[in-house]
């Protein structure tokens, strides 16, 4: 009586599957090891601009450069002058975003975007967003000027106030608020003076998204490896040495 052929998992190298695996591999790595760098550098960048918020004033910030991302604070009263940026939803509903000038005890005036309102349910009505009186202390991160998309045409001009745009270019801007520096402020939340609805999306990347992305590369190089392994046993015969697939 004929026995059984038995079959056992031999290593056999596959020189196809060991150049994919020796050129991907590297690749995987390097890319994990790139994110932990960054995100080594982006956590030394952000505790910089925190140390640097507590001890420059406002004019001093503005010398030394103004990135997104980088968080203020300063010390003054709200103006008059006030843009509703057009065309912002939450949840669902339309709306605006405030953007009011503000006038630091010190240094150049600076657009404070205050967050978010519902829009009424006309278009010829606007929100009431007057700006509260008094000497506040503002904390916010940088941010660009709502600059208009590609395509888009210009926004009606108004005499009154507040104004509804689309966008506001900092030269618009600064037709109406002169010295206005390069960026805006938004504010830190909505328990800060004069603050609507400012529940922002984060401006920057920080270090843990970097982390995130270092481990899903390291996953992926070790998920390789696996598989170049597993995938580098052949079945074979015990009577027979040759690969029978």
């Amino acid at each position: 009586m004929t026995e059984p052929k038995q079959h056992v998992r031999k290593w056999q190298l596959n020189w196809r599957l060991m150049v994919f695996t020796g050129a991907f591999l590297p690749l995987l790595v390097g890319l994990g090891i790139w994110q932990l760098n960054r995100a080594s550098e982006k956590q030394i960048l952000i505790e910089q601009w925190q140390q640097e918020a507590q001890n420059l004033d406002w004019p001093e910030q503005v010398a030394s450069g103004l990135d997104n991302g980088r968080p203020v604070t300063v010390t003054g009263l709200f103006g008059e002058r006030c843009w509703l940026l057009d065309n912002r939803t939450r949840d669902g509903i339309a709306g605006y975003e405030v953007l009011t000038a503000f006038y630091p005890l010190q240094g150049p005036a600076v657009l404070v975007n205050r967050g978010w309102v519902a829009a009424p349910r006309t278009r010829d009505r606007l929100p009431v967003v007057t700006p509260p009186e008094g000497v506040f202390s503002l904390t916010g991160r940088l941010s660009p000027y709502p600059e208009p998309p590609l395509l888009s045409g210009e926004s009606a001009v108004s005499d009154s106030w507040p104004r509804r745009v689309q966008a506001l270019p900092a030269d618009v801007a600064r037709m109406e608020v002169s010295g206005l520096p390069s960026a805006i402020i938004r504010l830190s939340g909505s328990e800060q003076p004069g603050a609507y609805r400012a529940d922002w999306e984060p401006d920057l990347m920080g270090p843990q998204t970097h982390y995130g992305y270092a481990t899903q590369w390291f996953a992926l190089a070790v998920v390789l490896t696996i598989l170049s392994v597993v995938a580098s046993y052949r079945k074979t015969g015990t009577n027979n040495d040759n690969d029978n697939g």
